[in-house]
């Protein structure tokens, strides 16, 4: 077959993206969280800080919802393709951490 090699200059510069995409995404996520820091001790100092509630169950019913469906096509399609073999834990890790948060979802009482 005729392979089409890359140049050096090709090289380096496909390997530079994912680093500059990085460094520029952790920058943007380090300013993210210092100004929400900032914003919120001046919300602090001023009374108006109302803090948020964070409802767990309804968060592990939807996450577990949503790796149980998931992990349940993956397992599927990749038994169907593969059989059984290493490859079907991608679908049965998703297809388990799913179960797991929705029967935490059942025994989980609200205080």
């Amino acid at each position: 077959m005729n392979e089409i090699a890359a140049t050096p200059a090709a090289q380096v510069i496909i390997s530079v993206i994912p680093i500059v995409g990085i460094v520029i995404g952790g920058t943007v996520i380090f300013f993210y969280l210092l100004w929400r820091h900032i914003q919120i001790k001046l919300l602090i100092k001023s009374g108006n800080y109302k803090p948020v509630h964070f409802d767990i169950r309804l968060f592990t019913l939807l996450t577990g919802i949503l790796l149980t469906g998931v992990g349940l096509v993956l397992t599927v399609l990749i038994l169907i393709i593969e059989g059984f073999n290493y490859p079907l834990l991608g679908g049965l890790i998703p297809l388990t951490i799913g179960i797991c948060l929705l029967i935490f979802y059942k025994v989980y009482k609200n205080s």
